[in-house]
């Protein structure tokens, strides 16, 4: 009678069949190489969107709702396919945070995940401020917004400081644009997704002024202000992009200076990451004008920022 599987510790297993002893090698199933193909392959969709999230600094918060988006629409795919009922859920969204902090960037990487996802047929993205909905007349602005929306179809209608349309009170013509946008946010529920966008107190006062708009907008995500490290980050990262990099002295120059106006000015004033890309381009206008008057070409001096081409004023 054939003796039981015993384990070893160095990965074998000792296996007697029809009298003889042998030894087998265990496969280490965890590995990548010995998983088939088409699993591996599964997922492309996130795996790639993740990708270009990981060059994002921060927007934890972001991430995290990313994944739970893709989740949901891909298991709704899986009840289908079994029979189950499958709700399209709306994916209008509210983006809340001050400027720069990456609410454009991450509504383009939506439009390409929700297109991979056959959510969407195209994924392109319009942006659109109050002056692109709200008309000079009568029936002017649903005509507008009727437009904008229409462009949209198959891709994101983002609006930028959505808190605006409200700001003249009932007799103005931002409350046809919202009405308008609202009509068509149920009609063409899954054509199109609008994602609203602003200052986090001013969309939670828009909100509070029309309370039926906020439950059509189940996905609400907040983007807060980099921190002085986050922004040195995105500092490096652009610094890399444009093959330059800064002395040790300019790079403390610049951190000094974050840690300044972090502290002194309005949260809501700041513009983060866009602060940081105004600062390296006028330093690097500012560097090229000190090696022209210098003559000084030579491949060091020409990728370094120096202490002289970081100025603050007017960025």
């Amino acid at each position: 009678m054939d003796q039981p599987i015993t384990m070893k510790n160095n990965g074998q297993i000792n296996v007697v069949l029809n009298g003889q002893k042998k030894k087998l090698k265990v496969v280490n199933s965890s590995s990548n190489e010995n998983i088939p193909t088409s699993l591996q392959s599964k997922h492309t969709a996130l795996k790639e969107i993740e990708a270009e999230m990981d060059n994002l600094v921060g927007m934890e918060e972001m991430k995290k709702m990313v994944k739970e988006i893709y989740a949901w629409i891909y298991i709704n795919k899986k009840r289908e396919e079994q029979g189950l009922k499958a709700e399209k859920q709306s994916l209008h969204m509210m983006f809340k945070g001050n400027p720069g902090t990456g609410k454009t960037t991450v509504a383009r990487l939506l439009g390409k995940l929700f297109v991979q996802m056959n959510v969407l047929t195209k994924g392109h993205l319009i942006e659109a401020e109050r002056a692109d909905l709200v008309g000079e007349y009568i029936g002017h602005t649903a005509q507008k917004t009727r437009d904008l929306i229409k462009k949209a179809v198959g891709g994101i209608l983002f609006i930028d400081e959505a808190y605006s349309l409200a700001r003249g009170g009932e007799k103005d013509f931002g409350k046809e644009a919202i009405d308008t946008l609202v009509k068509h946010m149920e009609d063409k529920q899954h054509e199109f997704v609008l994602i609203l966008a602003g200052y986090s107190k001013e969309m939670d006062h828009f909100l509070s002024l029309n309370p039926g708009l906020y439950s059509r907008f189940p996905l609400v995500i907040d983007f807060p202000d980099y921190t002085v490290d986050q922004l040195m980050d995105i500092a490096g990262r652009m610094m890399v992009e444009r093959e330059y990099t800064f002395s040790q002295d300019a790079n403390r120059k610049l951190r000094d200076h974050l840690y300044t106006i972090k502290n002194n000015v309005k949260s809501n004033t700041f513009s983060n990451g866009r602060y940081i890309r105004n600062i390296i381009e006028k330093s690097i206008r500012s560097q090229a004008m000190r090696l022209l008057v210098n003559e000084e070409y030579d491949r060091q001096e020409l990728i370094k920022i120096r202490t002289q081409d970081l100025t603050f004023k007017d960025v």
